[in-house]
């Protein structure tokens, strides 16, 4: 076996663990785990402290009154729930449409300094010894703040996240089917990692603190509700994942809208990987730093380049003849063709949602790597225009 092979077999395993081995492995340790020692519930149905709802919003008025009647549907005491709207910057009516309803609490300047500013501005206004965090296009279920502050009983427990889930229909565009699909993969993993040991990261459709241990980010912080969990997770403390706490929204318009908010994550993820380097250590918290790592950072830093590597080797290697190469090339061939197709009947409306996975896959490599331009060239600022999303 020549170097280029042994390259070669190396990237292939990577890219394999990266993407399906990592959760095989997930399967089995925890099967483990449940042999040597049964799971009890740590958790207490019957605990209900005081608890702030904070919204960050910008320029969301046309979904405010939407999202004020979603939150009067959740099931938790009402003395015991602040609900806070914070519209810094906004240039639309949200305040105003907000000022018309006095049980809500209303932060709003005109400065504008992005999501990061604005929750660490939220903040000094919290009181209560929970507080939970939702986008204002995340329309969650009854029983979300109930399934979430139960797992605060255990004093482990520093944040708990809800899943995500993306509105979809029996027939879908390439941005609904793909990220609907992506969030349900993702969702299976952090389920996993969840029972295992911690879930790695929070989504901000709905994560929640225990107020105490957040810290104020900077203000260019890009993916602020990953590293504010991930900092509480290094301290020692579990990030408790909850798929009975559901936060729903509609997919981006496109794809084109979909890659534009992929890549600002992607400028967040390396800023992020950068950030927790000196407080996510193996020799503090080995098993998470192991998660971190397989889960996180092989995926956002080393598989979309080692993808690109594969593909090239594999070209000499199946001009060489060996059969084994040859259909090595031609599978890979055959799945970027399909991704082709998906790139083609991207804005059309299908049942075969199967032929936008490959399209979406390579999507999200390369807002990887778009990502690492961006974030390396500084031109990612903490204010940016979101993606338009389907009705």
């Amino acid at each position: 076996m020549n170097r280029t092979e042994i390259i070669l077999h190396i990237s292939l395993l990577i890219v394999f663990y990266t993407f399906l081995g990592y959760g095989f492995l997930l399967y089995l340790l925890i099967f483990i785990k449940r042999f040597l020692k049964p799971a009890d519930n740590q958790w207490s149905e019957d605990f209900e402290p005081a608890l702030t709802l904070v919204i960050p919003c910008y320029n969301e008025a046309a979904i405010l009154e939407k999202k004020i009647a979603n939150c009067r549907t959740l099931e938790y005491p009402a003395k015991k729930l602040t609900i806070l709207f914070i519209t810094d910057g906004s240039t639309d009516h949200s305040a105003e449409l907000l000022a018309k309803y006095p049980d809500i609490s209303l932060l709003h300047e005109d400065r504008r300094s992005g999501k990061a500013a604005a929750e660490n501005r939220a903040m000094q206004f919290v009181k209560t010894p929970i507080v939970i965090f939702s986008d204002a296009n995340a329309m969650l279920n009854s029983e979300a703040i109930r399934q979430i502050v139960k797992h605060f009983a255990n004093k482990r427990t520093g944040c708990v996240s809800g899943e995500k889930q993306i509105l979809k229909d029996h027939s879908e565009s390439a941005s609904t089917a793909g990220e609907g699909m992506y969030w349900q993969y993702e969702s299976r993993l952090k389920k996993l990692d969840s029972e295992f040991n911690s879930a790695v990261g929070a989504a901000g459709e709905l994560v929640a603190f225990r107020t105490e241990l957040y810290e104020a980010l900077p203000e260019d912080t890009l993916v602020d509700d990953f590293v504010q969990s991930m900092q509480i997770a290094a301290k020692g403390y579990r990030i408790v994942y909850e798929p009975n706490a559901i936060a729903v929204e509609t997919a981006s318009l496109n794809v084109k809208e979909e890659l534009k908010r992929k890549i600002r994550i992607s400028a967040g993820n390396w800023q992020a990987i950068k950030r927790l380097s000196g407080k996510l250590l193996i020799t503090k918290t080995p098993v998470l730093f192991f998660q971190y790592l397989s889960h996180k950072v092989l995926r956002w830093a080393v598989a979309p380049f080692l993808l690109i590597l594969i593909f090239l080797l594999s070209i000499p290697l199946a001009l060489s003849g060996d059969n084994i190469y040859e259909g090595l090339f031609f599978a890979q061939l055959g799945f970027y063709l399909v991704a082709m197709l998906g790139y083609i009947f991207q804005n059309r409306r299908t049942q075969f949602t199967a032929l936008f996975i490959p399209y979406y896959f390579c999507v999200m490599n390369y807002a990887s790597i778009a990502g690492l331009v961006k974030y390396l060239s500084g031109k990612q600022t903490a204010n940016w225009d979101k993606a338009k999303r389907k009705s």
